[in-house]
């Protein structure tokens, strides 16, 4: 009879990608972000642990987007206070947050609770093409 495998913390084996999203569409580089760091991508996968490896993305700035959502994405978010519901553009947050645009993207597609909160710390995102992973050696990762 097979058992069913589970994975363990010394069969996980952490490596760092380094992708670069210029000029690239946003929700296809975030679907893959979120699988490298979920760990779908291993032949260890466990969906209640975090086999995933790390992902620094570069350029998030000039990342792409389809359609008319430059103009009708809108990111909400409420204070908790009468009229304090705050709506920005994706056009308006590219242009103030690009890394927030990439985070909170990715960050949606990653499961809810503790474990998601665990995933998206292993995700480090900067606007331009400097980053300060160089100690991780990060892998290039083509999307």
């Amino acid at each position: 009879m097979k058992k069913t495998f589970t994975a363990k913390k010394e069969d996980i084996k952490r490596k760092w990608y380094l992708v670069d999203a210029k000029d690239k569409v946003l929700g296809r580089v975030a679907t893959k972000v979120a699988s490298v760091l979920r760990g779908k991508h291993k032949v260890i996968f466990t969906p209640h642990l975090d086999t995933g490896d790390g992902v620094v993305v570069i350029n998030a700035a000039q990342i792409k987007v389809t359609g008319r959502k430059l103009k009708q994405k809108v990111y909400r978010r409420y204070s908790g206070y009468p009229g304090g519901l705050r709506e920005v553009t994706l056009e308006n947050m590219l242009a103030k947050k690009p890394a927030t645009v990439f985070m909170l993207a990715v960050r949606r597609m990653l499961p809810g609770g503790p474990l998601g909160r665990d995933l998206i710390k292993k995700l480090k995102i900067y606007a331009d093409d400097k980053h300060s992973h160089k100690a991780q050696n990060p892998v290039v990762l083509e999307v």
